[in-house]
């Protein structure tokens, strides 16, 4: 059995995104701390590997394959967890996707629509699809991952800044219109993590060397972050620890925006 602080006990959470990076770590985190679990990406194997390790490990836990850009599949996601375990508490909308690093002059539609569907319309669907399932349970916590890029802008960007502020305002919209439902819904804003997004995003780079470098440089505190640090904020607001929060813009980046 994972060690258990016990705060998620009896809660039902469903992670998107959940195969590697912060949304694995967050899976983790939360069977440690009790949940039982509905993990999807779009990388199926991946993912159901990890929840059949969590399974051994007497957590329960279920995996779906899973495009968060489509209705039908969010219909699905939220089906297995009211299916199987009863109902759902939390959400944490993770999945996302860094997009090609080209600038606005060369930027095409089809690249734009691309980060945006996922990073956006994701989060938008989630909210949709898991909102009705998180009233009938009398409340609950919708964890939105955005990003410190939703607060500021980067070179080579525009779409992943553009989709990440959005969904700082689509999570704040949210918490007001779900404060009455007993539905917190806060956004949670990374510096640069130590994740399969952030490795690969640099490996399409010519100076994906030199730019991991001045990443580190830009952290005040000399280093990336680690994915368990972000699991553990994403944890603690799925918790009745939580419970005065909503709206909120929880910001985890060594100091990246104090500058």
């Amino acid at each position: 059995m994972p060690t258990s602080d016990n705060t998620l006990t009896a809660k039902v959470a469903l992670i998107t995104g959940a195969a590697s990076g912060i949304g694995e770590a967050s899976a983790r985190k939360m069977a440690a701390a009790g949940a039982s679990l509905v993990l999807t990406d779009i990388n199926h194997s991946a993912v159901a590997a990890l929840a059949d390790e969590l399974g051994r490990e007497g957590t329960q836990a279920a995996a779906l394959q899973h495009d968060v850009t489509q209705p039908g599949d969010w219909e699905r996601a939220v089906a297995l967890a009211v299916d199987t375990f009863g109902g759902l508490d939390i959400l944490v909308n993770n999945a996302g996707i860094a997009g090609d690093n080209t600038d606005l002059m060369n930027l095409d539609l089809e690249n734009w629509h691309s980060v945006l569907s996922v990073n956006l319309d994701g989060v938008f669907l989630g909210l949709r699809y898991s909102g009705p399932a998180l009233e009938r349970r009398g409340g609950g916590s919708v964890i939105n991952i955005s990003s410190i890029l939703g607060k500021v802008g980067f070179p080579g960007a525009a779409p992943y800044c553009a989709s990440k502020g959005a969904v700082t305002l689509l999570s704040k919209s949210a918490a007001l219109e779900w404060a009455p439902l007993k539905i917190r819904v806060n956004s949670v804003h990374p510096g640069f993590v130590e994740t399969p997004l952030v490795r690969d995003a640099l490996a399409e780079r010519e100076d994906g060397a030199e730019m991991a470098e001045l990443l580190v440089a830009a952290h005040p505190i000399g280093r990336l972050g680690l994915a368990t640090e972000i699991a553990n904020a994403v944890t603690f607001l799925a918790s009745d620890e939580a419970s005065f929060m909503t709206g909120s813009e929880l910001v985890i980046d060594g100091g990246y925006t104090a500058q």
